[in-house]
């Protein structure tokens, strides 16, 4: 099978951690090149994936011949420069959310993309979940009924770290909200098929002693009519948060708990009461949940062979990086809900 010869940037952290253990998984993928700024480090992980090449400077990666398509992992802060480096090299490109600090610059680093023809996507890892996948196709049956609330939960225990890049404004672009939180209006909007419309928001910091949000509660209505509501804090003990994504329907309802995250799992209840009819007791009369049959893998490995098989066959981008573009917009408005105490019309 023909595979694509990837480069990664910022090869350590995220990168480390999942998106190329999933690439080693990845039967349309074969990794040639790492960066990272610190050429040790780039040699070690050189060493441990087996690639063929070691960096310590994105330019030198875009511009080894052999390398296809580049992911870039790196601070948010470094994202536009290297994403029009890689675009001007005709490399197609697999970029981590948010795209760049603004929405603007996000856009300018998609139309260098389009203008110099290859592909460019965002790294929206948990649409690939499986769980998410079903509840999409489950809900897009009807199943649900109308959709009226849903929710999404997605928290850590994120302490002051030196050198932490996302506690840092200037590189970041904010906190929790817009490294956590984005990932949970994403599956909201992606599993339901609605757009935001409207949104506030609380951010603040009330916890860690950095300049970015410790806390985030958002509060969005969507295309379909829907609320949705949607929390991401650092400042919660991992144990103590159930990072939950919840629908309701005027038919039923789809909890699940853990699902969000970067390990594919996590348990999924599903309710469908039939035609309600009206109760001024309100008993609760108790359903058998029905239980979603799915087979699980790795998020990362299905986010690499997709795009990789876009690159390949001239299949349609899964996750297009304008989605991630949309994604920032409703990000930036929340921040700005929150900072004007007001409602923003998208």
């Amino acid at each position: 099978m023909k595979k694509v010869k990837w480069g990664v940037i910022g090869a350590g952290g995220i990168a480390d951690r999942r998106t190329l253990p999933g690439m080693m998984l990845a039967n349309n993928a074969e990794l040639v090149a790492v960066m990272e700024v610190n050429m040790e480090l780039s040699e070690k992980l050189r060493a441990k994936y087996n690639a063929k090449r070691a960096y310590d400077n994105a330019q030198d990666l875009v511009n080894d011949p052999e390398v296809e398509a580049v992911y870039i992992a790196s601070p948010v802060g470094c994202h536009l420069e290297q994403i029009i480096a890689a675009a001007k090299a005709k490399k197609h490109v697999l970029a981590e959310k948010p795209i760049a600090m603004t929405v603007e610059d996000a856009e300018k680093a998609l139309a260098v993309c389009n203008e110099n023809g290859v592909l460019s996507a965002s790294g929206f890892m948990m649409r690939y979940h499986a769980y998410h996948q079903k509840m999409k196709e489950f809900i897009a049956e009807g199943n649900l009924g109308d959709i009226v609330s849903c929710r999404g939960q997605l928290t850590c225990w994120y302490p002051p770290i030196e050198n932490a890049w996302r506690q840092k404004k200037e590189l970041s672009g904010g906190g929790a909200l817009i490294d956590m939180g984005i990932h949970c209006i994403d599956l909201i909007e992606y599993i339901t098929g609605q757009k935001t419309v409207k949104v506030s928001a609380f951010n603040d910091t009330l916890t860690h002693n950095y300049n970015v949000d410790d806390s985030s509660n958002v509060i969005l209505k969507l295309s379909g009519g829907a609320h949705a509501y949607v929390d991401s804090n650092f400042n919660l003990p991992d144990a103590a948060a159930k990072c939950r994504l919840e629908f309701y329907g005027t038919r039923g309802s789809i909890l699940a708990e853990g699902t969000i995250g970067q390990v594919e799992g996590g348990k999924v209840s599903v309710v469908i009461a039939g035609e309600a009819g009206y109760d001024a007791a309100q008993n609760r009369v108790d359903v058998t949940p029905i239980e979603f049959n799915v087979e699980f893998g790795n998020m990362y490995t299905k986010e690499i062979e997709s795009f990789s098989n876009s690159i390949l066959n001239g299949t349609p981008v899964e996750v297009p990086m304008s989605d991630a573009i949309w994604m920032q917009k409703v990000i930036e408005a929340a921040y700005r809900a929150s900072d004007e105490e007001k409602v923003i019309t998208l």
